[in-house]
């Protein structure tokens, strides 16, 4: 969630994936159902995320003709760009989970917004709130942005008031709401990935608290405009000089327009910053000039 965080103890994109994975894997032994599976949608649901998060994806959407989703993209990796551009030998229920992990603000834990996917791309959806939720949450702590006594009293009662304890109540209750799932029941019902009532309005709670505190300023704030502006110059100087790309992208991603786009999507926010720097120094000042404290 931090834009290029200096830390070494923020979450990353890929200890938020581990994580994912950890969470998702533990639900679906729990309910018996495919861990292989599930494990796949998780390692894959954020390969295409752009630097900067979700500053940088809707840097990206504005910047591509085409526009650009992170879910779109991560298919596109594992389907024409892995393999020198062959693609996975990929079942279509992990493409499936991966492009429909996202979830929209508000109840994304509605039958209606998972009756297309299977179990396990539920799973791998929940997980993933999950896991961002808590991660974000430490960190934030970490950050001095919060402290634990600004939390909303429901979530500290309900979820619980450290971080193992909310992981581990939060995991427990999807797998008890989900029982349905393992087939053991005979309810005769379409088993849905979901949590219980009480359990579900305190994590909405806490979800709407962090749009509101955290990722929302985060987004406005001087780093998430410097992270639209580096956007903004990667994506003008790329495509007018398409040499500089590294020439396996040429031949991976079909067409020059998209070479731009699998390259830019493709970088780490500290990599991103680099590059930009290379190209316009200066305009990643408030990136650079901080300092570890």
């Amino acid at each position: 969630m931090f834009i290029a965080p200096l830390g070494d103890h923020y979450a990353t994109r890929l200890t938020h994936t581990l994580e994912v994975t950890q969470i998702a894997r533990t639900i679906a032994r729990a309910l018996n159902l495919n861990e292989d599976l599930t494990e796949a949608i998780a390692l894959g649901h954020d390969l295409g995320h752009t630097p900067f998060g979700h500053v940088g994806e809707y840097a990206m959407d504005e910047l591509h003709p085409g526009g650009f989703r992170h879910s779109r993209q991560s298919l596109r990796i594992v389907e024409q760009l892995e393999k020198d551009g062959s693609g996975l030998n990929l079942m279509w229920e992990v493409r499936d989970g991966i492009l429909n992990h996202s979830k929209p603000r508000g109840d994304f834990l509605g039958e209606r917004s998972v009756e297309s996917l299977s179990l396990e791309g539920q799973i791998c959806r929940i997980s993933d709130a999950v896991a961002y939720l808590n991660h974000d949450l430490a960190d934030s702590f970490r950050a001095g942005i919060l402290t634990p006594d600004t939390l909303p009293s429901e979530v500290s009662e309900v979820l619980g008031e450290t971080h193992a304890r909310r992981i581990n109540n939060m995991v427990s209750d999807i797998v008890e709401t989900s029982w349905d799932a393992t087939g053991e029941t005979g309810s005769g019902a379409i088993p849905v990935i979901s949590m219980s009532k009480e359990v579900r309005s305190a994590f909405y709670t806490l979800r709407e608290f962090m749009f509101d505190h955290v990722y929302l300023p985060e987004s406005d704030g001087v780093l998430g405009k410097t992270a639209e502006d580096v956007m903004g110059l990667l994506y003008s100087h790329f495509r007018a000089n398409g040499s500089e790309i590294p020439k396996e992208y040429g031949q991976r991603s079909k067409s020059e327009d998209m070479a731009v786009v699998d390259y830019i999507s493709g970088m780490t926010d500290h990599y991103a910053i680099r590059v930009a720097e290379r190209i316009r120094p200066g305009i990643a000042a408030p990136f650079t000039e901080r300092r570890v404290v």
